[in-house]
């Protein structure tokens, strides 16, 4: 019992210790980068703690690390499967994209309205991602190839689609599709100032829904089997093909769900100015949050304060760049960090099982030698 609460104790350390040294490593080489620019170190972080904090900061933070948190959810379903889910960010764009046109298109109370569009996203994220589960499974095309060339399709497909003599509007210099009447609005939760973001709840029940699939269910056991070894799992009666399609259909289905905050809480439209790129942020969060629901949570509210922060430096004279070499170092010192602890983890077990091996050993030539006597 000690022992394996020690084992426990250490792989809890190693799981902590990684996200931990990349943040302090990030720091490190951020300060450097700084200081050879001309700038102070010290007073740039002491300025991006003093405005995070402020209470204006925190509920914009909170209100940014909802998507992020949602594609990096995204994002580590196909990771805790090794495989790389490149395509959220086309996914939930061509998601969102379906769904404000759904929305402005029709108009039921708001206990149908708002349920119909998310299902759509989650509908459109998960075919679209379905197919390259299906191409990997059936014909063996890398899913990093076919779900990069899916983004290019979601893109073009929604340029075609958003122009004036189609689904398109065009207000000022923007297009945009119709928009999403007053039933389709989500809730938001008042805070005195600025509100927060009603759909921050659905992120969390997302997170427990995440754990709780992976962690607690056949499907969950079957597909981080499947991660570990494909043909370990299909020797223990695991239908590979079948995980691998499962698998990113589940990845699309949270990938649907990224462009809802927006699409509902702010944008009520679909727009030639609707955010990009959340999903390959959430990549890295996924990493640094390495596929834990609470690490993810804490990587998305950091993403949000390093981007938020990154406006007051500007105020400050430091260059405007300087928060995307920070994010940047970060990733980069992430996967540096989780590749050293996991050479030690694996250090540490090889010993393990020497000492174990040497102890059986000794108790045998201990009883033979009893037996002689």
């Amino acid at each position: 019992m000690n022992a394996v609460r020690r084992v426990n104790r250490e792989k809890l350390l190693l799981q902590l210790g990684a996200p931990l040294l990349a943040i302090l490593a990030a720091l490190a080489i951020t300060s450097v980068i700084l200081a050879a620019t001309g700038g102070d170190p010290f007073r740039a972080y002491s300025v991006m703690i003093e405005f995070g904090f402020k209470s204006d900061s925190q509920i914009w933070i909170i209100n940014k690390a909802v998507p992020y948190f949602l594609a990096a959810v995204a994002v580590a379903v196909g990771f805790r499967m090794k495989l790389f889910n490149i395509g959220v960010d086309g996914q939930y764009r061509l998601a969102a994209f379906c769904a404000a046109a759904l929305g402005g298109a029709v108009a039921f109370p708001s206990f149908i309205q708002i349920p119909l569009m998310i299902l759509t996203a989650m509908f459109v994220g998960a075919i679209w991602s379905g197919i390259a589960g299906l191409l990997k499974a059936t014909r063996g095309v890398s899913e990093v190839v076919s779900t990069i060339m899916l983004n290019f399709i979601a893109a073009s497909l929604i340029g075609y689609l958003i122009q004036e003599n189609r689904l398109g509007v065009v207000e000022g210099n923007l297009t945009h599709t119709e928009n999403i009447p007053e039933s389709g609005h989500f809730f938001e939760i008042s805070t005195g100032q600025e509100p927060i973001g009603g759909f921050v709840i659905v992120a969390v029940l997302v997170g427990v829904v995440y754990w709780l699939v992976l962690n607690r269910s056949r499907f969950g056991f079957d597909l981080r089997a499947v991660g570990g070894s494909h043909s370990a799992a299909e020797a223990s009666g695991v239908n590979v093909k079948r995980m691998v399609v499962s698998s990113m259909v589940l990845s699309g289905l949270f990938a649907g769900l990224v462009g809802m905050p927006t699409l509902l809480g702010e944008s009520h439209n679909y727009g030639t100015d609707f955010p990009e790129g959340i999903g390959f942020t959430g990549i890295a969060i996924a990493l640094l949050g390495r596929n834990h629901p609470v690490g993810m949570a804490l990587a998305a509210l950091l993403w949000g304060f390093l981007e938020r922060t990154g406006t007051q430096l500007e105020f400050e004279g430091y260059s405007q760049e300087i928060i995307g070499v920070m994010q940047g170092v970060i990733v980069f010192c992430v996967v540096i960090a989780y590749e050293v602890v996991r050479r030690y983890g694996l250090k540490l077990q090889q010993r393990k099982v020497g000492e174990e091996l040497a102890a059986e050993a000794r108790a045998k030539s201990s009883n033979e030698a009893g037996a002689s006597a």
